[in-house]
């Protein structure tokens, strides 16, 4: 071969090497950097309660690829540092001591849980069936106050409020037992059970304390709101 063709072959041999080399080394920093982002996100999942029919979605955000983090020999640590909410978005403080670094990872937390929401626009003044009705998973911190996760807990009850499709049922977009209707009142102390009808004097929602006239005795008691037209009473 000529001494032209032996430093063609040199170069060509020389590029291939460096080549190699640089693809490895980014292979190499890629595999670091993706184990950092799954221990954040592990380390966030192994902190959150999942109920039963819950889905917990954890998202670590891409890291910037001009990070020089070296492969750790040790286990990385992970912490959470300050007192952080675990809901929305989660800093995660994941270390290496070993090879000396650490790196700040924000996760992205999305704890779903089945929610009764609105199969259809609900107008206000709409009594409530099954078909307007529907369960789907709904991100937990953007719920407030009473929610339901099974339609049949509010089949009955009457729009307060306008509700969109798609949004979730509030205590407070319904009533329960509403002004003026006939209600069941339920009285009890201890084993003894009694059972009445009566009128409500006002709005309620599950769980709240409102006014009702007892049909017979027209005496007029506070009761609990305990479901679709009933209300009790402890004596």
């Amino acid at each position: 071969m000529t001494q032209r063709t032996h430093l063609k072959l040199l170069v060509a041999f020389i590029g291939f090497i460096s080549i190699f080399f640089s693809t490895n080394i980014w292979a190499s920093k890629q595999t670091t950097l993706d184990t950092v982002q799954h221990t954040a996100e592990r380390h966030v999942e192994q902190l959150i309660n999942v109920p039963e029919r819950g889905e917990l979605k954890l998202t670590a955000a891409s890291l910037d690829s001009r990070l020089r983090l070296s492969e750790c020999s040790e286990p990385l640590n992970s912490t959470i540092p300050g007192k952080q909410s675990l809901t929305g978005n989660v800093t995660v403080l994941i270390r290496c001591s070993p090879e000396n670094w650490q790196v700040y990872v924000p996760v992205r937390v999305q704890l779903l849980l089945p929610r009764v929401v609105a199969a259809t626009p609900l107008a206000r003044g709409l009594v409530l069936n099954a078909s307007h009705l529907s369960v789907k998973l709904v991100e937990s911190r953007f719920q407030r106050g009473i929610v339901f996760d099974q339609p049949a807990e509010i089949i009955g009850s009457k729009v307060k409020r306008t509700v969109n499709m798609g949004e979730a049922v509030q205590g407070n977009d319904i009533c329960l037992v509403c002004r003026n209707d006939a209600v069941m009142i339920k009285a009890g102390n201890g084993g003894l059970n009694i059972i009445t009808n009566g009128t409500a004097l006002s709005d309620g929602a599950l769980g709240e304390q409102i006014r009702v006239q007892n049909t017979k005795s027209k005496r007029i008691i506070d009761g609990i709101v305990s479901a679709v037209g009933e209300v009790t009473v402890n004596y």
